[in-house]
């Protein structure tokens, strides 16, 4: 009987230690999320320094879409942009909107609400600070890519679709890419 005990107790004890307060891990932590402030005296982004010049390749806080609207694309519409775009738009853009943007990719086409047609008139018509704000904050059926594309990213993005998807040549992007 004490032998039997003795095994039982020997069984239990891994997993009664899992139960023990310092097995919590990571469950107990401070969790920080991009672009805000781990001291809640302060929250958000620190502002930049004074008199501070902003490096190449960065963009100044939007703070909403409907200033992002207001935004100007300061990346050239050039072949280098286009392709750049092009890489990233296979990897972020095709799995929902489709190849040529038309919003029938593999995953686009198990959604009940279609993905917006990149290559439609109404996107046409819209500015680039307005795609490039919505990429940032998401929208109501698309999520928010501001952590996985830089500001710059984002520009190319809209390049590639401006001149490849709305001129439905996605060829051309290919060719661009190669070179």
């Amino acid at each position: 009987m004490r032998k039997l005990s003795l095994l039982i107790v020997l069984l239990l004890t891994p997993a009664l230690a899992q139960a023990w307060p310092w097995s919590q891990d990571m469950a107990n932590q401070i969790s920080t999320k991009p672009q805000e402030g781990a001291d809640p005296a302060n929250p958000g982004m620190r502002p930049f320094p004074q008199r501070s010049v902003p490096a190449p390749g960065t963009i100044m806080i939007v703070k909403d879409k409907d200033a992002a609207d207001k935004l100007k694309n300061p990346i050239a519409l050039e072949d280098k942009s286009v392709a750049t775009g092009g890489r990233l738009f296979e990897i972020y853009c095709v799995p929902c909107h489709g190849k040529e943007g038309k919003g029938d990719g593999y995953v686009g086409a198990k959604f009940v609400v279609t993905p917006a047609d990149l290559s439609s008139q109404s996107t046409r018509d819209r500015s680039d600070g307005f795609i490039w704000g919505h990429i940032t904050y998401g929208g109501v059926f698309m999520p928010s890519y501001a952590n996985d594309l830089s500001p710059t990213e984002r520009w190319h993005v809209i390049n590639y679709v401006r001149k490849v998807v709305q001129h439905n040549k996605p060829s051309e992007a290919k060719t661009s890419a190669a070179n």
